[in-house]
């Protein structure tokens, strides 16, 4: 920091104060209620996700977050840092409360979220089995401080790129969502086959019987279909041929009535869990293939073992999970990979098929923890024709290539955000240089 932008040290005992979370226990459950505050659990807040509620009426103040306060986790999970949330925190965070004459909330903010403050809060947290890091410990944490106008002039740069990568990720839940929805319409609804079905009913002819399928389809009215075919013919042609694949009548099977001429076959028939094998960390080369385990990448190798694309489910540890993968892979010893067999060929079909398998439910049925592959093996599947999963093949891998490119972006920028960091708020990078880097990325 130059001699224009001196620091001060400080202990953040100097700068901020602590309030502990509400303990939630035998004593207190007649706190939680149907409607009131959300409790903010470690893993609340982590997902974003908020299942139990307290009667604010009944809670200290002291226990209530506000969106200008900082929740800390001090236990379970020590040094994760949480802001712009209110409701009441849980005992195992405790929130921090920041002078603002001294330090401004967004910039402490930043500054906990450091990997090495992390690591330093973990290794003055007590408890050999569970750390748990108590209010003095914390408080003794060393910050250097610019003034605070340099303060306000660094943390936007910061939020600048979370807030790209927070749009990118709503982005791919969006399109995620279409993938699933898209599936679910052709291959579990059959909205395509029933809206011929009913167009047959209502005594349309054949281009009736088709539209019809493309209104499914795409959700377009016939006025919209009109335009489309005026302003894009290659689109509807697209969507057209892919209505005219879907069967205009059902058939009954095992798993009840579905669409004519598509079969029903066992899961083993059109698909191998393969087993991953062994890589420990410590014999991981430097490398970019990503390695797989059952909560999904926990690190990059040299070498692959699977080419990709390709779908890795969860055998041990969190068995169950399926999860795309889209390029080369290394899965281990803790899943398995999927070997498509037989007619079916589409990834992206045996994707979304074994996720409504419900997979993670059969591993809690077995007698050994992990997911039993023979179990698997004696589902159900619906096997639909062949053209139709080439086409499902096209919109899908559309959607995806999409999602690729925001998580590549989001990389890129989540790379720049912990590079810049450290390198900001200790001033060794200047406020301009930071900017550009972030214009850069």
């Amino acid at each position: 920091m130059s001699v224009d932008n001196p620091m001060t040290s400080y202990c953040l005992g100097d700068i901020v104060s602590l309030s502990q979370g509400l303990p939630i226990n035998v004593k207190t459950k007649h706190l939680l209620v149907d409607e009131g505050l959300p409790l903010l659990r470690i893993t609340d807040l982590i997902n974003s996700m908020y299942s139990q509620f307290i009667n604010p009426d009944e809670v200290p103040l002291k226990c209530v977050a506000t969106e200008d306060e900082i929740i800390y986790t001090r236990t379970g999970q020590v040094g994760l840092v949480f802001r712009g949330v209110s409701g009441v925190v849980h005992n195992n965070c405790f929130k921090v409360i920041p002078n603002k004459d001294l330090v401004d909330p967004n910039y402490l903010y930043w500054f906990l979220s450091q990997s090495h403050i992390k690591e330093y809060a973990n290794n003055i947290a007590s408890g050999s089995v569970q750390k748990d890091l108590n209010h003095s410990a914390f408080k003794s944490i060393q910050i250097d401080l610019p003034p605070l106008d340099i303060q306000r002039k660094i943390y936007p740069i910061l939020d600048s790129l979370s807030n790209k990568i927070a749009l990118n990720r709503q982005i791919n839940q969006t399109l995620e969502a279409m993938a699933q929805a898209i599936f679910k319409s052709w291959f579990v609804d059959f909205e395509p086959v029933k809206a011929k079905i009913a167009a047959i009913e209502a005594g349309e002819d054949a281009e009736g019987v088709t539209r019809a399928a493309m209104s499914a389809i795409s959700g377009k009215t016939c006025e919209e279909l009109d335009q489309l075919q005026a302003e894009q013919p290659d689109n509807y042609t697209q969507l057209k041929t892919t209505a005219e694949l879907f069967p205009a009548s059902m058939q009954d099977s095992e798993l009840g009535e579905i669409p004519k001429g598509w079969e029903v076959k066992k899961v083993n028939e059109i698909l191998e869990l393969a087993y991953g094998k062994p890589l420990k960390e410590d014999v991981r080369l430097p490398g970019n293939i990503p390695v797989y385990g059952s909560n999904g990448q926990i690190g990059w190798h040299n070498q692959k073992l699977v080419d990709g694309p390709g779908i890795v489910v969860g055998r041990k540890g969190n068995p169950g999970t399926v999860t795309w993968v889209h390029m080369h892979f290394y899965p281990i010893d803790t899943t398995f990979y999927v070997i498509p067999k037989g007619s079916v060929k589409s990834l992206y079909y045996l994707l979304y098929a074994l996720k409504k398998q419900d997979l993670p439910s059969l591993a809690a049925d077995s007698a050994v923890p992990g997911l039993n592959r023979n179990i698997v093996y004696m589902n159900k599947i619906i096997v639909p024709h062949i053209s139709t999963l080439d086409l499902f093949d096209v919109y899908l891998n559309n959607i995806h290539q999409k999602i690729q490119v925001n998580k590549e972006q989001s990389r890129v920028l989540g790379s720049i955000r912990d590079f810049i960091l450290p390198k900001l708020l200790s001033g060794e990078l200047s406020v301009e240089a930071a900017k550009l880097a972030e214009e850069e990325g």
